[in-house]
This record gives C-alpha cells, structure tokens and sequence, in this order.
C-alpha cells in the first residue's frame, strides 16, 4: 500500500508534465477544451511510463519498495506482456467510472461505488493463485520482493 502511495506521488509529476506538454502544443487555453484528446494523451503518458519502466523490472517507487515485475519464469517481461498488463490495470477504476458516467449518481455515491468496487476488487486478489493481483494472473506477471546485491567496497568496508 506504502508503494502506492508513493506511486501516486510520482505520477503527479508525470500527469502534470504530460497536460502541460499537451496544452502547450494544442495551445489550449481552457481545461475544458480538447477534454477527450488531453485524457487520451495522459492515457498514452501513462502507459509509456509503466511499460518502460516495468521492462526494466521497477518503477522508482517499486524500487524503493524492493518490488520487481517478472514474469512465471522470474525473466524481465516483455513490452507486449508490460502494455497488457498496464491495459488490465484498468479494471480497478473503469467500472466505477463508468457508472457514474452512465448515471446520474451523486458525487457521494460516485465515491462510494468507487470505494466499494476497489475493496471488492483487492479483496477477491485472495483467491487468485499465490494471491496475485487478477492483471497479473491474466498477464502472466508477479510481482516478487528483489534487493539487489550491495556493492563490494561497501561490504568489504565492514
């Protein structure tokens, strides 16, 4: 949970530099203007971020964390393998976002649905095999606890 905390902190820098890249090349001057193509192109950011950096094992906060994306083999994935991943991540907000698109439901019960479908969604990872989360089962990802190897000069030193 500490891991995403922290991811959400990064990806604040990295939202907020892809909608500044966006209005500054579309020159737009409202945040309403161009909506559907600013979401489409931070999709897009966001997208590049996780499979560049998950095909080299670790984002900066899952290298803080000593988390490493391999696949069943315990091999670096694949950008193929990275991207379904990314794609299948959606699940944990596209379908209380849809609803509340759908409907015309209060901000409160948006929140609520959305709460409650996360919960739902965390909660049933227990009963995938080895406890994984479903985009990793259905990818063919894990995640795995790796600390890398001090170097010699620091071990030699004590």
């Amino acid at each position: 949970m500490a891991c995403w905390l922290y991811e959400g902190m990064l990806l604040f820098g990295v939202v907020f530099i892809a909608g500044y890249l966006f209005g500054t090349l579309t020159q737009t001057r409202n945040a309403m203007d161009n909506r559907t193509a600013l979401q489409v192109f931070i999709f897009l950011a966001l997208s590049a971020y996780f499979v560049i950096f998950w095909t080299r094992g670790q984002t900066l906060a899952m290298k803080t964390w000593h988390i490493r994306l391999v696949d069943t083999r315990g091999a670096l994935v694949t950008w193929q393998r990275a991207l379904l991943r990314y794609v299948l991540s959606w699940v944990w907000v596209l379908p209380p976002l849809a609803l509340a698109w759908a409907g015309e439901l209060p901000a409160g019960a948006q929140a609520l649905a959305f709460l409650i479908w996360v919960a739902a969604w965390a909660g049933s990872c227990g009963l995938a095999p080895q406890r994984q989360f479903w985009q990793d089962v259905v990818a063919g990802t894990r995640l795995v606890h790796y600390k890398p190897a001090e170097p010699a000069a620091k071990i030699a030193s004590t």
